[in-house]
C-alpha cells in the first residue's frame, strides 16, 4: 500500500507539473505579443538575460558548486538549443503564423525529442515506435499545409526548426539530468550563454522604447520569467516529487493550453479541426511513450 507521505508527494508533484505545463503552454501566445513591437532577436537574447539573472540568484542561494570542466560543453550545447535556437525560431514564426497554429505544429516536439533521444542515446525502439513517429510527423505536416493561407509557409519552417533545436536540447539535457537536477541544467546553461546573450541584447536593443506597447512588454516579461525560468522550476520539481513516468504525462496538456490561451487572450479562431488534430496528436504521443 502506498504510504501517506508518498501519496502526498505524488499529488504535489502532479500539481507542480501541471503548473509548469500551463506556463509552457503560454509561451507562443505571449511571444506573439512581444514580437508585435520587438525584433525576434531582441526577444530571444533579452529574455535569456533576464532568466540568467534569476538563475544566478537561485544557484547562489542553493550554494551550488562551480560546474565541472567535463560538463561545460554539453551544458553549452544544450543551452544553445534551448536558450537561443528554440526561442529565436519560435519568435520568427510568431511574426507570420497564429499562436494556435504554432501550438499544433510544435505538438510534434515529444515525437522529435523521442527520436533525437533514441539516436543520441543509442536506443533501439521497436517498429511500432517508428510507425507512430512517422504518423505524428505526417499529421503535423498535413495540418500545416492545410491550415496555412498558401500551403506550407515560412512560419512553418521556423516552427519545425524550433522543434528540432528544442528536441536536441531536451535530449542533451536529459543526459545531464542524470547527474544534476533539471532546474540546475537550464540555470547553468543560461549562465554559460550570458556573455553571448548580453552582447546580442545590446546589439538588437530597440531604437526607441516609446514605440513598444504595454502588451509587448507583458509578452516579453512572460517569456523571460515564466517560459525561460519559472516554468522549468515547477516542472522539474514536479518530476522529482511525483516521478518522471507519471508527472511527465501532464505534458500532454500543453497543446490544449496553447490553443485555449491563443483563443482567449489573442482572439484567434480555433476551429473544431484544430482541436481534433490536437487530440489525435496527444493520443499518438501517449502510445509513443508506451511503446518506447
Amino acid at each position: 500500500m502506498r504510504s501517506t507521505k508518498s501519496t502526498e508527494n505524488l499529488g504535489l508533484g502532479l500539481l507542480l507539473g501541471v503548473i509548469g505545463v500551463v506556463f509552457f503552454g503560454g509561451t507562443l501566445p505571449f511571444t506573439r505579443l512581444a514580437v508585435a513591437d520587438m525584433s525576434p532577436a531582441f526577444v530571444t537574447y533579452g529574455r535569456a538575460v533576464v532568466a540568467a539573472a534569476c538563475a544566478l540568484i537561485l544557484l547562489f542561494a542553493m550554494g551550488r558548486k562551480p560546474v565541472l570542466k567535463a560538463e561545460i560543453l554539453p551544458l553549452f550545447l544544450a543551452a544553445l538549443c534551448l536558450v537561443i535556437g528554440f526561442p529565436l525560431f519560435a519568435a520568427l514564426a510568431m511574426q507570420s503564423v497564429p499562436a494556435s497554429h504554432g501550438g499544433i505544429v510544435l505538438g510534434i516536439l515529444p515525437v522529435t525529442t523521442a527520436l533525437c533521444s533514441a539516436v543520441l542515446n543509442g536506443e533501439r525502439p521497436g517498429r511500432m515506435f517508428w510507425l507512430l513517429s512517422l504518423a505524428g510527423c505526417g499529421l503535423i505536416v498535413a495540418f500545416a499545409m492545410r491550415d496555412g493561407a498558401s500551403g506550407f509557409e515560412l512560419g512553418d519552417l521556423w516552427l519545425l526548426l524550433a522543434a528540432l533545436f528544442a528536441s536536441l536540447g531536451y535530449a542533451i539535457s536529459g543526459r545531464l539530468s542524470r547527474i544534476m537536477p533539471g532546474w540546475e541544467v537550464i540555470s547553468r546553461g543560461l549562465v554559460l550563454c550570458l556573455p553571448l546573450t548580453l552582447i546580442g541584447s545590446w546589439l538588437t536593443f530597440p531604437d526607441s522604447l516609446e514605440t513598444i506597447s504595454v502588451s509587448a512588454w507583458i509578452g516579453f516579461a512572460y517569456v523571460s520569467l515564466f517560459s525561460m525560468f519559472i516554468a522549468f522550476v515547477f516542472w522539474n520539481a514536479g518530476l522529482a516529487l511525483g516521478g518522471v513516468a507519471l508527472v511527465g504525462q501532464t505534458q500532454l496538456l500543453q497543446i490544449f493550453v496553447t490553443l485555449a490561451v491563443s483563443q482567449v487572450m489573442l482572439g484567434e479562431t480555433v476551429g473544431a479541426e484544430a482541436w481534433g488534430v490536437a487530440t489525435v496528436i496527444v493520443f499518438i504521443i501517449f502510445f509513443l511513450k508506451k511503446t518506447r
